[in-house]
């Protein structure tokens, strides 16, 4: 799928006679106060400036709502001057700095407020950004250096016990990934079934209940017995996801949910986790590296080099429309030009005006 933040070579003169789907959505778009963002790879031409909503986020989360007027709960992830640093081995001590003192807090950076119950977040940037080191602080699977994460209200930092973490993030944090991470001799229902087990809260039959309601939930009601081999691979994700809402976490956690499903499926996972985040209010994190899915989400953060580098929120998330979508796609694969410079052909794809 094409990437935004990307431009095509001096020599292409071809332009895209489309926008991105979702486009018209995008309401605002902000940078953190005080930052030259010279780093940023996100052009103010990739973001979406047709919308026709002006709103601003921080009088929208004074009063709890999203840009699309969605109310929010309380606040369930805030992120207070997170720096993560690592070694490097055989390197004389040589650190490299994978996030930059990252706020989500309204009393330290008010355009970033912290993440609130029920909201749908996605995070992007290019590879090595830190988006998946910040999606890691979030679930406490990795402690920062210097600052904090604050889930439920509860404290995560770098003296955090190693028991206590794995007992907030069976709780509290459900995690879906690129990779299914299924249990091969166990069937769907059985892989449900896990993490309550684990949490030991339920008996035997409530287990198997709720196990099936998720699955019913999902779209596999006539699925549950399947061993994942015997599903595909958007069936795996679905039971991934059903899986993840087992103990009914307060956050769902998502590292590139969509990143090996076809374009049809993607629309379909993607549909999927809309339904959940506006009828059971389940709030969302989201890393990944498609633009098109921006239109899901009720705010995008973007992340390069370790640090915020811009925020922009949806007046209205919106389902992509596979028909819709597939055309778009069409054009901008048929705006693959050839050109000979110097007796060689190199092919350029120009990406779609936003």
């Amino acid at each position: 799928m094409p990437e935004t933040g990307s431009t095509a070579p001096a020599s292409t003169t071809s332009t895209v006679p489309t926008t991105r789907p979702g486009a018209p959505y995008r309401t605002e778009t902000t940078t953190p106060a005080g930052s030259p963002n010279t780093h940023a790879p996100f052009p103010e031409a990739h973001r979406h400036p047709q919308s026709t909503h002006n709103q601003h986020r921080s009088g929208n989360m004074a009063s709890n709502t999203t840009a699309a007027g969605k109310a929010l709960g309380e606040v369930v992830v805030e992120v207070r001057g997170v720096t993560k640093q690592y070694k490097m081995q055989g390197k004389d001590g040589e650190t490299v700095t994978a996030l930059r003192c990252i706020n989500l807090a309204d009393d330290i950076e008010k355009s970033f407020p912290p993440i609130r119950r029920g909201e749908f977040v996605m995070i992007r940037g290019p590879s090595g950004g830190g988006k998946t080191t910040l999606l890691n602080m979030i679930g406490t699977i990795d402690c920062p250096t210097e600052g904090c994460v604050k889930l439920m209200g509860t404290e995560v930092n770098s003296e955090s016990d190693d028991n206590f973490l794995s007992d907030l993030r069976l709780k509290h944090i459900g995690f879906v990934f690129q990779t299914f991470n299924l249990i091969p001799t166990m069937s769907a229902l059985e892989n449900v079934e896990l993490p309550m087990a684990l949490l030991g809260e339920l008996d035997e039959k409530q287990r198997k209940s709720r196990a099936k309601q998720l699955l019913g939930l999902v779209g596999l009601r006539n699925r549950v017995h399947h061993l994942p081999s015997e599903l595909s691979g958007g069936e795996q994700q679905r039971v991934t996801i059903a899986r993840s809402l087992a103990n009914n976490p307060a956050v769902l956690l998502l590292d590139e949910p969509t990143g090996d499903l076809d374009t049809a499926t993607t629309i379909e996972v993607m549909d999927l986790l809309l339904n959940i985040n506006n009828l059971a209010g389940t709030t969302m994190v989201m890393v990944t590296h498609n633009p098109d899915v921006e239109c899901y989400a009720d705010r995008i953060l973007y992340v390069s080099d370790g640090e915020f580098a811009q925020q922009a929120t949806n007046a209205c998330p919106v389902p992509l429309v596979l028909s819709e979508y597939e055309a778009y796609l069409k054009r901008v694969e048929n705006q693959a030009t050839v050109h000979v410079v110097e007796g060689t052909t190199a092919a350029a794809k120009t990406p779609p005006d936003e």
